[in-house]
């Protein structure tokens, strides 16, 4: 099993004069503790649940081109990018440009978009759920026409592309992997089985039905569900000591008994850069052997 670090607050002492060097030391630790995943969300402004939305928050794609070029193994993602934020031709160029810049560590995450507030608030379209899963949809189509050799048009509903070029092509063979984010049944999990590479749930009690429905999905599509990565949000409470070692690893066996294969945490508060040694410490030489 793997473990994946989310960074999902960057309200570190110091302020933003010390915002890179910090970073860079999260990225180098997390790469030395044996983390596989490295990830940032795709918000501009802080979400309610972390901080107020004043709080510090980096823009996804300019960080993740920055630790591309600050670690060397570790995949590169977001969780998950917003597929409202940006034309689907432009998120393909960015993530080839990441994946080409990183040596071939990109891996897409992307989801329908929820955010409201900072949607409004930086004048960026936010279509009604059923619309936002319609885009969602054609972004997938048009991302994987970009990464193949058809450089045709495209002409969806809501997005048209008059010639789907994309040069240089990723350097991810067959291409860089995509993760559709959420735990819908209806669509989300549907949109999983037909266009992703893996998937992202919430730790949550009801994962067995989830994958239940992620199954059934694949077996409507006559896709192999054991093709599809399964990952899971879980939290991430450890102290330097290792303190809470022991709960988090019995919550890991769980997600692991489950069929899940990478586990992903947030490291959150102002000791947070402080902690990831500990998990290359106390968790992940437990756990590389399941």
């Amino acid at each position: 099993m793997e473990l994946g670090l989310h960074v999902s607050d960057f309200t570190w002492p110091g302020g933003a004069p010390a915002l890179a060097p910090s970073l860079v030391r999260v990225a180098k630790d997390a790469e030395a503790a044996g983390f596989t995943r490295l990830s940032v969300m795709d918000h501009f402004w802080q979400i309610a649940h972390l901080g107020p939305p004043e709080h510090e928050m980096l823009e996804a794609y300019t960080t993740l081109g920055f630790l591309a070029a600050h670690t060397s193994t570790i995949t590169l993602n977001t969780l998950v990018t917003g597929v409202t934020y940006r034309e689907p031709g432009l998120l393909a160029k960015a993530m080839t440009t990441l994946d080409v810049l990183s040596g071939g560590r990109a891996m897409l995450g992307i989801g329908a978009a929820w955010n409201a507030d900072e949607s409004a608030g930086l004048g960026f379209a936010f279509p009604p759920t059923a619309e936002r899963f319609e885009r969602l949809e054609e972004a997938l189509q048009i991302i994987l026409q970009m990464w193949s050799d058809n450089d045709g048009p495209y002409d969806g509903k809501h997005y048209q592309l008059a010639r789907t070029l994309n040069s240089p092509q990723a350097l991810s063979s067959p291409r860089p992997r995509i993760m559709v984010g959420g735990s819908g049944e209806k669509k989300t999990l549907r949109l999983v089985a037909q266009y992703a590479d893996s998937c992202n749930l919430f730790s949550s009690p009801d994962l067995p039905h989830k994958l239940d429905v992620l199954r059934e999905h694949c077996a409507n599509l006559s896709r192999d569900y054991d093709t599809i990565e399964k990952t899971a949000m879980t939290p991430f409470e450890l102290g330097k000591d290792g303190a809470g070692a022991s709960e988090m690893l019995d919550r890991l066996r769980t997600l692991h008994d489950l069929g899940f294969t990478v586990a992903t945490g947030s490291l959150r508060g102002p000791d947070g850069p402080e902690l990831v040694a500990a998990y290359g410490e106390h968790v992940i030489p437990e756990i590389s052997g399941w």
